[in-house]
């Protein structure tokens, strides 16, 4: 197999792996009738519930950047997904909330790495100016995978129960271990036509403590996160807010959450993916190119206001379908700037600080909703602080992130 389309087949698998492991993270949320049925959860506890998994997904971003940048991709990777289909599996045997909350624990810890992991894996296969398409396909996996596990998994839930909805994640996450094991490698020298992270040096492992006092990593970490506080805010209860905001039928909600996440699927691979490589390809500024599509991007976000101004279904889909897109389009810049910024050693670790951002505000997003949902008895308070939120980030964007750039390394 030629070396090209080795790289290709590497984006590719690490984008299946994203689509499957969001399988498992999106199995939940749909499950709010049915754990409430079982286990006679408060909207309050399901919050908890919801947020759970990014508690430990949280606790272990540090750690995991620094055994991918010290044992590599293919070692950490193996161990993470064969983790997560554990944590799958004993979730579908749960017998109290406690186990549940614990498989959901586990899980958190098995996917932990998996975002760093494609980042630097796409950083080591792919020269800068062709990262666009290949972290464009991870990223656009996780809204596929949620466009298209919402209805199937609902609909499994619906028709076989709550047991069956996980067991079925357990089993594709069993079969990804296999096929990342039998495919996935780091790239030889002579396969790569850039070897700016194929030439790691002890210099090039800046501590935390040093990447931290970067302002570029902590407006991309800020910036970051309060994009993920929308994302979770929409993965985690997008489906009840249909049902119990806009009075939908637990199958009518499940089926049209899935529109925002397709839409957005589509929207940020060819916007956040291959537009900026085209226009790369073509001369355009890379710094400049990548910077406008993260800006317009994001602030396309801010129609995450729209349930907080609208009630009527079709106006709400629509704007939630152009703040996802939006979103969406911005993400694959995102995951490219551990590349982009840090020198070779340090990628895992900058990765690790983004998502480390990114699951702080995913712990909270669920939670707060629960809260705010329950408190206010409305959802529309909730949607319009994912709202300012966001805005926040896009200031971080522009007074921290400044050019997207590598960063200067002062060495004492």
């Amino acid at each position: 197999m030629k070396s090209h389309n080795k790289s290709r087949a590497i984006a590719l698998l690490l984008g299946v792996g994203i689509l499957v492991n969001y399988f498992d993270r999106v199995n939940l949320s749909i499950a709010h009738d049915a754990l409430q049925h079982a286990f006679d959860l408060s909207d309050i506890t399901f919050g908890y519930l919801l947020g759970a998994y990014s508690w430990t997904y949280a606790l272990m971003q540090l750690p995991s950047g620094t055994l991918l940048d010290r044992f590599g991709v293919r070692p950490v990777m193996i161990m993470s997904i064969v983790l997560w289909a554990f944590a799958s599996g004993l979730a579908a045997v749960a017998t109290s909330i406690l186990v549940l909350f614990v498989a959901r624990g586990i899980l958190g810890i098995g996917e932990a790495p998996t975002f760093p992991a494609c980042a630097k894996a796409i950083g080591l296969w792919f020269p800068p100016e062709r990262r666009g398409v290949p972290t464009a396909t991870f990223d656009a996996a996780a809204k596929l995978a949620i466009g298209l596990g919402t209805p199937i998994l609902g609909l499994v839930l619906l028709h076989f129960g709550l047991r069956t909805n996980f067991a079925v994640t357990a089993l594709l996450s069993a079969a990804y271990a296999g096929l990342f094991i039998l495919l996935y490698r780091d790239p030889r020298p002579e396969e790569v036509s850039h070897n700016g992270l194929m030439q790691q040096s002890q210099a090039d492992q800046l501590s935390l403590g040093q990447l931290l006092q970067q302002p570029k990593v902590l407006g991309a970490a800020l910036g970051s996160g309060a994009y993920n506080y929308c994302f979770y805010l929409l993965l985690t209860w997008m489906p009840f807010y249909l049902q119990k905001g806009l009075r939908m039928t637990s199958r009518n909600a499940v089926l049209w959450s899935a529109v925002p996440w397709l839409a957005a699927s589509i929207l940020g691979f060819l916007v956040g993916g291959v537009l900026p490589d085209a226009l790369i390809r073509k001369g355009f500024q890379p710094a400049r190119v990548r910077k406008g599509i993260l800006l317009t991007g994001t602030c396309l976000g801010l129609f995450i206001f729209t349930p907080a101004l609208f009630y009527r279904p079709g106006v709400v889909l629509f704007g939630l379908s152009l703040a996802l897109s939006g979103l969406s389009a911005a993400s694959p810049v995102l995951w490219s700037l551990p590349s982009l910024l840090a020198p070779a050693g340090s990628t895992g670790r900058v990765g690790a600080i983004m998502n480390q951002s990114n699951q702080l505000a995913a712990i909270v997003a669920p939670i707060a909703t629960g809260y705010i949902s329950t408190w206010a008895h409305s959802f529309a308070p909730a949607f319009a602080l994912a709202g300012v939120f966001l805005f926040l980030g896009i200031a971080c964007y522009i007074l921290l992130l400044g050019r997207i750039e590598p960063f200067a390394v002062v060495t004492p």
